[in-house]
This record gives C-alpha cells, structure tokens and sequence, in this order.
C-alpha cells in the first residue's frame, strides 16, 4: 500500500522523471502553453510556479539557482527577462491548466498547461 506516499511515478525512475519534468519546464517557458496529460500538468505545475517566484528577484545567485534547475540558458534568459516581470507584484497563481478531453489512442486525460496574462 502507498499510504501518505507523496508524488507520481510516471512508471520511471528517479532521473528518467526528473529529466521529463526539466524537458517539461523549459518546453512551458520557452513556448508559454503546452498540451500534455492532466497528471503531469498538475506535476510540473508548483515546479514552474516556483521558479517564476525564485525569478521574480533577479539576482545571480537566482539565475545559478534557476540554471541549475532548467539546464537550458535560453529558458533561464526568457524567465527572468519576460515572463517573472510580468508577476512582479503578484503572490503567485502564475499559471492555468484547462482540460481539453481525452486523447484518442489510449484516452488519456489531456490538459493545457499555460502562464496567466
């Protein structure tokens, strides 16, 4: 039994996830919206909501930080460059999720990922 057990397993191990959740988060930042199943959208989520809140303070410890994280140069330069400073204010909710259905091929609940403007 998997009482008080927090997290999904996605059927990985520890690094195949955290990798899929690092290709998540940079593809949501470098693109703004992304289609993916319901249950990695409400994942990757607080993950995303946390670096915006980390990149709303730009500082180099922030940026290493934030670096360390994503991995990609490009989607740490967007972060705190266009998407954090339109938070700046805000306590957080940076993001939305819509249900768009069921997937055709194995019906697998898909979700919209997206920051809110």
């Amino acid at each position: 039994m998997r009482h008080q057990v927090a997290g999904k397993k996605f059927g990985r191990n520890t690094g195949q996830r955290r990798a899929l959740f690092k290709g998540l988060a940079v593809s949501l930042i470098l693109n703004e919206r992304i289609t993916t199943t319901e249950t990695k959208a409400k994942t990757i989520r607080p993950i995303v909501e946390k670096l915006v809140s980390m990149a709303r303070e730009d500082t180099e410890h922030h940026r290493r930080l934030v670096m360390a994280r994503l991995g990609n140069e490009l989607a740490t330069r967007k972060l705190f460059e266009v998407i954090a400073p339109r938070y700046d204010g805000q306590g957080g909710g940076y993001t939305r999720i819509y249900k768009l259905g069921v997937r055709k091929g194995d019906a697998a609940p898909i979700s919209m990922i997206e920051f809110v403007e």
